[in-house]
């Protein structure tokens, strides 16, 4: 900083002294306790300057834990000020950065950070045919950076722009599975002693459904239980059923109301209980399925139907009051917006980076408040701490937050993404930084290169036929 500029930033005052100071010493002093680039920027808004502008957008891949994850870091006209996005498609790393590289880093470089409206609506429009779950994730990322950014300018976490909090922290659900029934119920009983009151089970030999960290009460995929491969390498249907396969949707109805059965019978009715179904039963084995366990009174079955069975909805609100998420799938306004209107469910449970990113999820939320939807945004390992806390901002400012997912990050995702929101009781809490709150550090990124470009998902019944997942 400039010693012209160092006089008028302290003022008159401040000035007089520095200019009078005897020695060096105070005068270095003085220059020590400058401003930082982020409160210059602060400083520069609150004057009503020039918006600043995005000068580069540089995507960060790494591959951690088996995770593929997707970020991106925008640079802006403020030397130090830049903001993080998630755009994690654990899928197809690649071409979601060679989006962002070829097609939406031209078009947001040269414009004011502030536009994140009109970027987010041209990035909408800009591939021709909407709803492109890749486009999505390379629009995220660049749309949390540009939330991060103006919290940052303004000195206020992300919550705040967007009214502040509802509450103090979240509440998160944890996993449970077992081998045994005797097991299921222990892994119940020792999240109950970390404090959480809704847990997601899955039937006995099951495999583990995902949670963010990979530790007890966050779960990870194929866990304890998990389904052994089939042919070509996919899991296959294990009875109570492998994640994302199915056998005969009897064994599996079956398997998953005996879990319930005992779990009330042992562990009692006062914890929430709830299920991913995952689309393994065919539709009509679904709507069976959530009748079948009504009188157990689960906090929620997720995903009873894949996003093209959708109207099934309708049959399932009609003959029992089970209570459904759905969402994981979704990526544009025509799948989740009939059944929210018609109140056939009752937690919205997208992927908020596959659907588009914060600027589309807060309207999503806002839209479901007035229908009675809660939020219960997809939060596996294989979203990143950026999206988590995506995640987290978005429902301390809503209404109508339902319960989280995800749980405490291992060390080396701790070093990799500074600043990761904590969980407390199955509580998690933001750290109230500006902006989104969570860091990326490139150096520690250059540890963990992708290994691979990605992945297929799917899975085979014991037959050998593909199933979707």
């Amino acid at each position: 900083m400039k010693r012209r500029e160092l006089l008028t930033l302290f003022g008159g005052g401040a000035a007089a002294g520095l200019a009078t100071a005897t020695g060096r010493e105070k005068a270095a002093t003085v220059l020590a306790t400058a401003p930082s680039p982020l409160q210059t920027a602060q400083t520069a808004t609150r004057r009503g300057l020039p918006p600043l502008k995005i000068t580069d957008v540089k995507v960060i891949l790494t591959e951690i834990g088996g995770n593929h994850l997707t970020n991106v870091k925008v640079l802006t006209s403020e030397p130090g000020l830049y903001g993080i996005g998630c755009g994690t498609h654990a899928e197809r790393p690649i071409i979601v950065a060679e989006t962002i590289d070829k097609f939406l880093k031209p078009l947001a470089v040269g414009r004011n950070v502030d536009e994140i409206e009109q970027i987010w609506q041209t990035a909408w429009i800009a591939p021709y045919w909407r709803a492109s779950v890749d486009a999505n994730n390379a629009m995220s990322a660049i749309d949390g950076a540009l939330w991060d950014i103006m919290g940052k300018r303004a000195g206020m976490p992300v919550y705040a722009l967007m009214g502040g909090k509802v509450r103090e922290g979240i509440r998160m659900f944890g996993n449970a599975g077992g081998r045994s029934l005797q097991d299921l119920e222990d892994n119940v009983r020792r999240l109950q002693q970390d404090g959480y009151q809704h847990v997601r089970i899955n039937p006995v030999g099951g495999g583990g459904d995902g949670g963010a960290g990979g530790g007890r009460g966050a779960g990870g995929r194929g866990g304890r239980g998990a389904a052994q491969g089939g042919p070509g390498g996919l899991p296959v249907s294990q009875g109570g059923g492998g994640f994302g396969a199915r056998g005969t949707d009897a064994a599996y109805i079956t398997g998953l109301v005996s879990a319930l059965d005992h779990l009330r019978k042992t562990v009692g009715w006062d914890i929430e209980l709830c299920h991913d179904v995952h689309e393994r039963p065919h539709p009509a084995g679904a709507l069976t399925l959530a009748k079948a366990v009504e009188q157990y009174r689960p906090f929620f079955m997720e995903d009873l139907f894949a996003p093209e069975d959708a109207a099934w909805h309708q049959h399932v609100r009609e003959q029992c009051s089970t209570a459904i998420a759905m969402g994981e799938l979704f990526v544009n306004q025509n799948e989740w917006l009939p059944l929210v209107a018609n109140r056939w469910i009752d937690f919205i449970r997208m992927h908020i980076s596959a659907a588009g990113g914060l600027n589309l999820a807060r309207k999503v939320a806002h839209c479901c408040e007035f229908f009675g939807v809660r939020t219960a945004w997809h939060g596996p390992a294989n979203v990143s701490p950026v999206g988590h806390a995506v995640n987290l901002h978005l429902d301390l400012s809503l209404y109508n937050f339902g319960i989280g997912e995800g749980g405490n990050f291992p060390d080396e995702i701790k070093e990799l993404f500074p600043g990761v929101p904590e969980i407390r009781k199955a509580v998690r809490y933001s750290n109230d930084l500006p902006g989104l709150g969570v860091d990326i550090d490139e150096k520690v990124a250059a540890r963990y290169p992708l290994k691979t470009p990605g992945s297929n998902r799917g899975a085979r019944d014991t037959e050998g036929a593909p199933r979707r997942p």
